[in-house]
């Protein structure tokens, strides 16, 4: 049985593959992060070495073992694949070293199954070695092996290497396919379900883990909270504030453009209430914050912000001084209505 969800059209055609026996030797799996790529991967492997005559069974000792990550014949190559923790912390690449690795492994035959699975996990992240290194791989390939990338922008791997495998994208999944598997298949409660199915973004990865790790939901509200802080905080204050992302920054890159992609999904609550909108928002457990906020802006202030926003994304994508991008985007959030628009009284006394 096929774990991934929402994925029909590339379920199908794996499906029919099989069928067929007309296996690639290499597939490259696109999507956005938490979208089913490692899902739909080790289902892949599953099929390929299940012991039912109707693969992916979930079942047989070969399926289980895959889901356990103890099959001998299956590996994932990334980033934590190996080496010791604090190795880990510092690397950023997928080192040549690990590719030769599962070169060495892919020459043996299989141990226990019919066929040997690389997973190659954030692919986008081989060092430009290891990617020269993976192509010659790829470009002879062995029986019984088959190599899985998976990437969330194919554009950061060689074009080489995409075109020697079969490449196959997953897409976000609608708020009520997302909504419709937490109530379904993980018994959330139907408040925070659709809370989750709004938040992940077509994700249903995140939404899942968020159900059960409380941590994810408090670090979005301690950034909305920031958010609405910020807001009404002088320069001084937006500043600072401003240090802590840019020192963020420099040690997790990711970390500062998911609290800009929080402050995009708030500020665009704000422009679809302000319009009349509130009933498709993403933060819908602040509907109340958003709706008292609506009159303090023109929409063409909060749609000038929104911009703001997107332009520091992609600014800091492209190595631009931290520090001036963020101080700039401080300097742009707007002026409520009131506090500008507000016509000085003269002093009776």
């Amino acid at each position: 049985m096929w774990q991934v969800i929402g994925q029909t059209r590339v379920v199908s055609l794996l499906q029919r593959s099989l069928e067929k026996e007309v296996i690639a030797h290499a597939y490259l799996l696109i999507g956005p992060p938490h979208v089913g790529k490692m899902t739909l991967a080790l289902n892949l492997a599953q099929a390929l070495n299940c012991e039912a005559t109707e693969p992916p069974c979930g079942e047989c000792p070969s399926c289980q073992k895959i889901a356990l990550g103890k099959h001998a014949d299956v590996q994932i190559i990334g980033l934590t694949s190996n080496g010791n923790s604090a190795e880990t912390k510092l690397r950023t690449e997928i080192s040549i070293n690990q590719i030769r690795e599962m070169e060495h492994s892919a020459s043996l035959p299989p141990f226990e199954g019919r066929c040997k699975i690389f997973i190659v996990d954030k692919a986008e992240l081989l060092s430009i070695e290891a990617a020269n290194c993976l192509l010659k791989t790829l470009e002879e390939p062995v029986g019984k092996v088959i190599f899985i990338l998976l990437t969330t922008n194919e554009k950061l791997l060689p074009a080489t290497v995409v075109s020697r495998c079969q490449r196959l994208e997953l897409f976000p999944l609608t708020v009520t396919e997302v909504e419709t598997a937490l109530n379904d298949r993980w018994s959330i409660e139907p408040q925070k379900a659709k809370l989750l199915a709004r938040l992940c973004h077509g994700c249903l990865g995140w939404a899942v883990s968020a159900a059960v790790n409380d941590s994810l939901l408090q670090q979005r509200a301690e950034r909305l909270d920031g958010l609405l802080d910020i807001i009404n905080a002088d320069y001084e204050e937006r500043f600072a504030y401003a240090a802590q992302l840019v020192a963020q920054f420099s040690q997790n890159r990711e970390l500062v453009q998911d609290v800009l992609d929080s402050w995009i999904d708030y500020w665009r609550d704000l422009l679809l209430v302000k319009v009349g909108s509130s009933d498709i928002i993403t933060n819908v457990d602040r509907l109340a914050t958003l709706s008292e906020m609506a009159s303090d802006y023109h929409l063409a202030q909060i749609k000038a912000f929104i911009n703001s926003i997107q332009a520091a994304k992609e600014q800091l994508r492209q190595n631009a001084n931290s520090r001036l991008v963020l101080e700039v985007l401080m300097l742009s959030i707007p002026e409520k209505e009131r506090r500008s628009g507000r016509i000085p009284q003269p002093n009776l006394r």
